[in-house]
């Protein structure tokens, strides 16, 4: 009973998260106040789901196969936001 409280906590505030970030996509004006919740949306939704999937399974199959894409999630933000940065930067013409 336990072990499905958490579950379901983890689950709800990762997945929360993830709204946050994608409601503050739309919201944000410039594409540079876009960029923190699209690296926010990369690190701290897919944690919680992560860790969520993680107490429900635990080192399974699928818990193994979880943990190496949420860190290919973490490897690849930081030059994901960066190129995005350089894109906006491009597009606005000041680089």
């Amino acid at each position: 009973m336990t072990g499905n409280l958490v579950v379901d906590l983890l689950l709800g505030i990762g997945v929360g998260a993830q709204l946050v970030c994608c409601v503050g996509l739309v919201v944000a004006r410039t594409v540079f106040d876009r960029l923190h919740f699209v690296a926010a949306a990369t690190t701290a939704g897919p944690f919680l789901i992560l860790a969520a999937l993680l107490v429900r399974e635990g080192l399974s199959t699928q818990g193994l196969e979880s943990i190496a894409a949420v860190a290919l999630l973490l490897l690849a933000n930081p030059v994901l936001v960066h190129a995005l940065a350089r894109a906006g930067r491009a597009q606005e013409g000041t680089g």
